[in-house]
Order: C-alpha cells, then sequence, then structure tokens
C-alpha cells in the first residue's frame, strides 16, 4: 500500500497481522470441552456442557436430532472500570443478548444436529478480558469448546459420528484512520470509521457478516479488500485450531 508508513497502528502491527492468538485446553474442569481463547489481550474462557434432552419447542414440534445454544457474558472486572454483572440489572443488555445469539448461530451452522441426538450442546463464553473482539474471540474458542466435548461423545462411544461439517472462526476487520485492518484491539475499534465482524468456515464459506459504517461509508472496493482480510486472517485462525486440536 503506498503511504503505508503513514499508518501507525496502536500495537505497531501492520494492516494485516493478527493478534498473538493462543489457546488454552481444559480450562474448565468440570465441563465437557473448554478452552480459554486469546486475541492479544482479549481473553475469553469458552465451555461446552453437553445436556441430556433438547428444547420444549422443539419436542412440541416434533424435530429430530439436538440443538446448540450459547450464553455470554463479561465479567465485572473484564474491562478497565467495573461493569456491573447484568443479574443485578434484571435483564440482559441487548448487546449480549445479540452477541449470544451470533454465537449460538455460528456453531450451529457448521453442526450436523441430527448426528448429536436427543442432546443439548451449551457454551458459555465468559470475558476475562476485553480489548476489542471478544465476539470473535468467543466465536472461535467456542468452536475450539465444542469439538472437545464432541470428542469427549465419540471416545465414550455416546454418538458414533462426529457432528461438525467443518470448523469456525471469527474476527473483525475495519477502517481505521483511512486504512483496512485485520484484528481490531479496543483503541481501533473505538476509532474505526467501518467495523466489520465476519464468521467464516474452516473451507472459506462465510457463516455470517456483520458490518457497517460509523456515522461513515465505504465503498466496494474497500468492502472487497476488508472481506480479503477477514479471509485471510480466518485461514490464520484455523490453522492456530488445529495445531491446538
Amino acid at each position: 500500500m503506498e503511504g503505508l508508513e503513514d499508518l501507525e497502528r496502536p500495537d505497531g502491527r501492520s494492516p494485516d497481522q493478527l493478534r498473538e492468538i493462543s489457546f488454552k485446553k481444559h480450562i474448565a474442569p468440570h465441563a465437557a470441552g473448554s478452552a480459554l481463547c486469546s486475541f492479544g489481550n482479549t481473553s475469553v474462557i469458552c465451555a461446552a456442557s453437553i445436556i441430556n434432552g433438547v428444547p420444549r419447542w422443539m419436542r412440541e414440534k416434533g424435530a429430530s436430532g439436538g440443538w446448540a445454544t450459547a450464553e455470554y457474558s463479561m465479567l465485572p472486572y473484564a474491562t478497565l472500570d467495573r461493569k456491573r454483572r447484568e443479574v443485578s440489572r434484571g435483564k440482559p443488555e441487548g448487546r449480549t443478548v445479540e452477541i449470544q445469539r451470533l454465537i449460538g448461530r455460528s456453531i450451529r451452522a457448521v453442526l450436523d444436529l441430527e448426528k448429536l441426538g436427543e442432546r443439548t450442546m451449551w457454551v458459555d463464553c465468559d470475558v476475562l478480558r476485553a480489548d476489542g473482539g471478544t465476539r470473535t474471540a468467543s466465536i472461535t474458542g467456542a468452536y475450539l469448546a465444542c469439538k472437545l466435548a464432541v470428542e469427549k461423545l465419540l471416545t465414550q462411544q455416546k454418538i458414533t459420528e462426529n457432528p461438525f461439517r467443518d470448523s469456525l472462526s471469527a474476527v473483525s476487520v475495519g477502517i481505521y484512520k483511512g486504512w483496512e485492518i485485520l484484528d481490531l484491539n479496543y483503541p481501533e475499534d473505538r476509532d474505526a470509521s467501518v467495523d466489520f465482524n465476519v464468521v467464516m468456515t474452516g473451507a472459506g464459506h462465510y457463516v455470517e457478516v456483520q458490518g457497517s459504517g460509523e456515522e461513515a461509508i465505504f465503498t466496494e472496493d474497500q468492502l472487497r479488500k476488508l472481506l480479503d482480510l477477514a479471509k485471510a486472517g480466518c485461514q490464520e485462525i484455523t490453522q492456530l485450531q488445529a495445531e491446538a486440536l
């Protein structure tokens, strides 16, 4: 890119560079599968539990197979200023509901629910530290936790086939100081003129693309560049997930 020397990211990364990503498996020993997923200074504990039975609405509809769903929360000490627990307010914030629905949708997109049987896969994503990209780290870690839970079911011969059709990862992209960048940290997310979250499968198919201009506009060319950045980032994350597993 011409004029690249004029772009200074807060942590010194190049525009197409991910933060350091790491996974620590089995972080929650009582869960069927769990992982601590870190994108730079953003850290999320993702834990998958397998519960026999399915939601009532599935039984009432006579739907076959299983279900997968998620809960997301940000611990009070995850941010610089203490964040009040949502349970003390009586209901979750709209942002929380949106993110946990996104996590659930993303997991179901790569999961054959028939092969799961009449079970519910429940994944809890708890943000320990927030520095931008908590939803993308949650999705990336949720896949690992759920994959470990499935491996446990297979080992115990409770299911006979792997229900995952593909792997799953997510990353943020945006336009910051006029440049398309990958994997935004908090200062970049706060000041970005355009912000996207992209969820993809290991095969390179899109699961979901969320994005908008923050009181700004963007061109078709910029959109293509953002999607190319996200695809390359997800490919790199997929490789890191495979190594962790």
